[in-house]
């Protein structure tokens, strides 16, 4: 039994379970995978891919049922070739939807994610404790704010000064 946790969109090189999953098929054997495109990059990735199986008597068998090569019988590549068509059609869809998010957060001045910025009343704060002689924690303990953000606050504030 092979698993990994990488994007299906890295390269075979960086898939080291599945280049080595891959390498001790035999005929005969039967690649059971969670979804289609957890075999390849691309649709021609994986209809490729198929194909090199099925011609090694490989069979491969998806768990969410969409695929059984060994039922399949010659029909199989014309089914294969249709189902990665869709999951490409999908997640090109995804892709859109999330890009029309953000543009539309852009422009609603929404939230694109991460941490929000320390406020400039706080950061002069952080300033003044320290130029008053304050520890790094006796800070963090006044302001609320981590240790690395002080750290940060006051490493630009030096930067800037010089």
């Amino acid at each position: 039994m092979f698993a990994e946790k990488v994007s299906s969109r890295a390269p075979l090189e960086k898939r080291q379970q599945l280049r080595r999953c891959l390498e001790n098929l035999q005929e005969g054997d039967e690649l059971v995978v969670s979804k289609l495109d957890r075999l390849g990059r691309s649709q021609v990735e994986v209809i490729n891919r198929l194909s090199d199986l099925q011609n090694k008597g490989i069979y491969v068998r998806t768990l969410d049922g969409l695929i059984n090569t060994r039922g399949l019988g010659k029909l199989a590549p014309l089914v294969i070739g249709l189902l990665t068509g869709l999951a490409e059609v999908e997640r090109s869809l995804i892709q859109e939807r999330t890009k029309e998010s953000v543009e539309h957060r852009r422009r609603t001045g929404g939230n694109l994610g991460g941490r929000p910025k320390t406020s400039d009343r706080k950061e002069r704060l952080v300033i003044r404790l320290r130029d008053e002689g304050e520890s790094y924690r006796s800070i963090r303990d006044q302001t609320g704010l981590s240790l690395a953000t002080i750290q940060r606050i006051l490493k630009d504030h030096t930067t800037a000064a010089e």
